[in-house]
Order: structure tokens, then C-alpha cells, then sequence
């Protein structure tokens, strides 16, 4: 009902920009440009979780960025939905690669689940909405893409803010879990984890274990049965890891890595 209530009262009362407060606008020139950064990027946070996936990003979680995705999850600026969609599908492209052709398989987009409390207390479900709209922006350009929503919170999960990245892989350790039926749901597409944004990794960390071997990207020539042993192996030995993208990495700071062109280190932030 919330919900109804604020896209109801965006069509009515004055609006302003949600990155920098300009009136007259959901999201100003400037702002969309920070929000498309300079195109999607691998992004690792330091330290890197064990068994997070191979994360891509689109702009650094600072100023205009930060204030767009809050505006849209904690004070309802469902409007922004759009736009922040249209940047998690540029990563999430950038995640999945180039289409092989007619058949490709289609992009799954599995959300990184909020609690029940979250969603009720917000009024919305703010990842899911944004990953509805990056499925549509892909479909838009071409790509069959659809949202598969197959992961839940399975146990109480304590609020992250204040945790460091110790402290968050702690609390969110075997807390997901999929929903019944929900490896069948993603055996007929290319799975990309997604979440509007990354700090430590601990949250994609934990819904790429809960998805465990029940699928694992598209690999040419994988023999069957081969899957479940390539589910934890990395790049190095051959087989394809699992991916996932998101809007932002959210940085205190980040450099680029001279061994490795155009990917952020990412280094403390808070979610």
C-alpha cells in the first residue's frame, strides 16, 4: 500500500533530482552521467570474500550515486527505478558477455534477497524493482533477459551497517537458501547474481553459495555432470565463475589496479 502511496504522490507533487536536489526532475543531466560512470567495470573488494563471484560495476558509490540509490531505497524514489535499471543492465552485460547468436541463452537476473522486515518497512522491494527494470531495459536491447527471484532469507540477518567485513560474512553466513523449486527455475538460462550495490562482497559472497552447483554459466563443451565439480573452481582452471553485477561499488576509496586494466579495488564502505 506504501508503495501505491508513493508512486501516486510522484505524479503529483513537485520532484527534485535524487542525486543532487535540483528541482524540476527526478534525475538531471548531471547526475545520469555520474550514474553511467565510465561504463561497467570488474570491481573486488579488499578482502575479497571467499567465493564471491565475478562482480562488474557501472560507478563508484560516492556522492550523486550514493543519494540516487537511497533516494530510491529508503525515501521511495520509485521513478529512479528506471535509470537505476538501465545502469545495473550495462553491468549486468558487461558480467554475461556477448550474445553467441540466435540461441543464446536467456539472462536470468537472481536477486540478492532483502528480509521481510526491509521490504515492509520501506514499502518496497528496492532491488527487485531495479532488477525488473534491467531485465526490461535488456529485453529493450535485444537480450532475452527475466528476473528469477529463487533466493530467500532463511534465518534473522542483523543490520549491517556499523559491520565490518568480518563482522558481515558472520551474520550473513548460511543465511539464504533457495526457494522450493527455484533450481529448476534457473536451468534453462545464464545466471547473473545482481544487487544495486557492493561493499564488502559478503552478500553476493552468501547467494552465490546458496545457489551452490545448481547452476553455473553456460560453458561450451562442459560435459555433463561436470558442472557441479566446476561450481567452486575458479577461471584459472579452466572453467567459467560464477557472475554477478551491481550499480555501485561503494568505496571510503578505490584505485585502479595496474595489473589489471579498468577494475576498482574497492576498500572499506558501508552498506
Amino acid at each position: 500500500m506504501r508503495g501505491w502511496w508513493r508512486e501516486i504522490a510522484g505524479l503529483v507533487l513537485p520532484v527534485a533530482c535524487g542525486g543532487c536536489g535540483g528541482p524540476r526532475t527526478v534525475l538531471c543531466p548531471v547526475c545520469a552521467g555520474a550514474l553511467t560512470g565510465t561504463g561497467p567495470r570488474r570491481v573486488r573488494p579488499d578482502p575479497e570474500p571467499e567465493g564471491l563471484p565475478v562482480v562488474h560495476a557501472v560507478a563508484p558509490y560516492a556522492d550523486a550515486v550514493r543519494e540516487l540509490l537511497l533516494a530510491h531505497k529508503e525515501r521511495g524514489a520509485l521513478a529512479l527505478a528506471g535509470p537505476l535499471g538501465g545502469a545495473l543492465a550495462a553491468a549486468v552485460a558487461a558480467a554475461a558477455g556477448p550474445a553467441t547468436g540466435l540461441g543464446s541463452p536467456p539472462l536470468l537476473l537472481v536477486p540478492v534477497p532483502s528480509s521481510r522486515r526491509s521490504v515492509r518497512a520501506r514499502g518496497h522491494d528496492p532491488t527487485r524493482r531495479i532488477a525488473l527494470a534491467a531485465a526490461a531495459r535488456l529485453r529493450g536491447e535485444g537480450r532475452a533477459a527475466r528476473v528469477v527471484p529463487v533466493l530467500r532469507q532463511r534465518r534473522y540477518v542483523a543490520d549491517q551497517a556499523g559491520l565490518g567485513a568480518r563482522g558481515r560474512l558472520a551474520n550473513l553466513s548460511g543465511a539464504l537458501e533457495l526457494v522450493p523449486g527455484g533450481a529448476r527455475l534457473v536451468e534453462a538460462g545464464k545466471v547473473v547474481l545482481v544487487d544495486d550495490l557492493m561493499t564488502t562482497g559478503a552478500s553476493l559472497a552468501e547467494a552465490a553459495r546458496a545457489l551452490g552447483d545448481v547452476h553455473l554459466p553456460f560453458i561450451p563443451g562442459l560435459p555433463q555432470g561436470m558442472a557441479g565439480r566446476a561450481a567452486g573452481t575458479s577461471a584459472q582452471h579452466g572453467f567459467e565463475q560464477r557472475q554477478a553485477a551491481v550499480i555501485a561499488s561503494s568505496p571510503a576509496s578505490f584505485e585502479i589496479n595496474r595489473n589489471s586494466p579498468g577494475t576498482w579495488i574497492v576498500a572499506g564502505g558501508e552498506r
